[in-house]
């Protein structure tokens, strides 16, 4: 294997052949792998604690036990992104992957503990759920892997774009000032949109005129800056951050053994099937921005470590997880390809976890910030998913139809609520998801079009992709 150097212009098959590590494998210095790997933290705090805040506030949580689930799930992110990054055994994939919680899964948790009255109980009825769904999720996952042959690039091209386009409003409703504001004069303000503006025009500057370094940290520094400028304008509370205790420890089942009950283990394993249709569409999204060749056993150990950490996360108080294609986005920006740089981002997050003093500093990032730095990476992961539909026939109108009616329906739960809330709660629990309907979606159609009726289906040919290599993210000969 031979990798060109880090600016990736193309070099000669001689001059390749003394570059042997693949940029994935390649250990940076300390300093740069504290710098990148922090640059990954700020990116994924606020989606990381979106999920136990909005699950917590659902079900009625006390404060305390809120920002409990907060450092679990962030000590579990971080322990779950070293397993993906590093592998143990043949579990995980060896990329640089982040593994943070399913949003896919919000709706189904907050419809199961609901279902089991709310609070601690309910959160035992669905820790109970969760776990199963991990253990399935491990177990199933080389069956899994051997079916990526019926997930073609217009099913995970869709599916990435879908996931693209359904994150996007969410980075747009942090750049109005959050969701929390809806129905106030503050969203939307124009202050709100002029931080969102600034921060994402600076990472636009950086990358356009900065040097290769300063391009690989331009989210970073756009964060630091927005953040800078907001507390000099008296918008930055860190209030928080003196409230908070130095030092909590999670601790295995903190409200009580789980409970295992059949109709909530039916709708959590249902949403760890698309949790692993997801996941099997980032392990092909990074494998496609870092040029690493990707094959059924990466997916598979990807898969077994989405397992190992749904099963952790409910046992410490925390939810199922997935690779988080935010950060896949990030990837691509920064053009930093090292799964060690995953590694450093991992151990961030479990000091934040066992800090809650320190993750409440980073939390104090404002909303419009993060949304402006947001919006772009969220767009790269729908980039890349058009980017690998570019490698399906869409003149071919099966494929064109799978595509058109899978977008159309993952927006579906954000245009007409009304009629999932006139679903009963089991089913609108799997279904009150864009990612989740349009996936199945994109599923279903290719089953029905291109498997059941024995038409081939075209899968990602991937020595075309290495020939293919463009100056942005470097090219890689096997």
């Amino acid at each position: 294997m031979a990798t060109v150097p880090r600016q990736f212009p193309r070099r000669s098959p001689r001059q390749s052949s003394r570059h042997a590590t693949h940029p994935v494998d390649e250990l940076l210095p300390i300093p740069k792998l504290a710098l990148y790997g922090f640059q990954h933290v700020l990116a994924f705090y606020a989606a990381a604690v979106i999920v136990p805040v909005l699950l917590g506030n659902a079900l009625g949580l006390s404060r305390q036990e809120l920002v409990h689930l907060i450092n679990a799930d962030l000590l579990t992110c971080g322990v779950a992104s070293i397993i993906q990054a590093v592998g143990v055994w043949k579990v995980g994939a060896r990329l640089p992957l982040v593994q943070g919680v399913t949003f896919t899964a919000v709706s189904p948790m907050i419809a199961i503990g609901l279902g089991a009255g709310g609070g601690t109980a309910g959160l035992l009825v669905v820790y109970g759920a969760v776990i199963t769904a991990g253990i399935a999720t491990f177990v199933f996952a080389p069956l899994f892997s051997k079916l990526v042959k019926y997930f073609p690039p217009v099913v995970i091209g869709t599916i990435l774009t879908i996931i693209g386009i359904t994150l996007i409003p969410v980075a747009l409703q942090d750049a109005a000032g959050g969701a929390h504001l809806i129905g106030t004069p503050a969203y939307g303000a124009p202050k709100n949109l002029a931080y969102a503006l600034g921060t994402l025009l600076f990472i636009l500057v950086l990358v356009r005129v900065g040097k290769p370094f300063l391009s690989s940290l331009a989210v970073l520094l756009g964060l630091v800056a927005g953040t800078t400028v907001a507390w000099l304008c008296g918008d930055v509370d860190f209030g928080a951050v003196g409230e908070s205790d130095w030092f909590g420890v999670t601790t295995p089942f903190h409200y009580g053994l789980p409970r295992f009950e059949l109709l909530p283990i039916a709708a959590m394993l249902v949403v760890m099937l698309i949790t692993m249709v997801e996941t099997t569409g980032d392990v092909y999204a990074i494998g496609e921005i870092t040029r690493k060749k990707v094959d059924a056993d990466t997916v598979a150990r990807a898969l077994r470590a989405d397992g190992v950490a749904t099963v952790l996360g409910g046992v410490l108080n925390s939810f199922p997880y997935v690779a988080f294609a935010e950060n896949i986005g990030l990837v691509r920006m920064s053009k930093v390809m090292s799964r060690y740089v995953i590694v450093a981002a991992g151990l961030f997050m479990v000091v934040l976890g066992l800090l809650p003093k320190a993750g409440s500093l980073v939390a104090s990032v404002p909303h419009p910030v993060l949304g402006g730095a947001a919006v772009s990476m969220f767009g790269i992961v729908a980039a890349v998913g058009v980017q690998i539909l570019g490698k399906a026939d869409l003149r071919e109108e099966r494929n064109t139809l799978i595509l058109a009616v899978s977008l159309g329906a993952a927006l579906l739960p954000t245009t007409v609520t009304p009629f999932f809330d006139r679903m009963p709660d089991d089913v609108r629990a799997v279904l009150n998801s864009g990612i989740t309907l349009g996936a199945l979606t994109a599923i279903t159609l290719n089953l029905l079009f291109n498997v059941f009726t024995s038409r081939s289906t075209m899968e990602i040919d991937w020595d075309e992709v290495d020939a293919e290599g463009d100056g942005d993210i470097g090219a890689v000969a096997y």
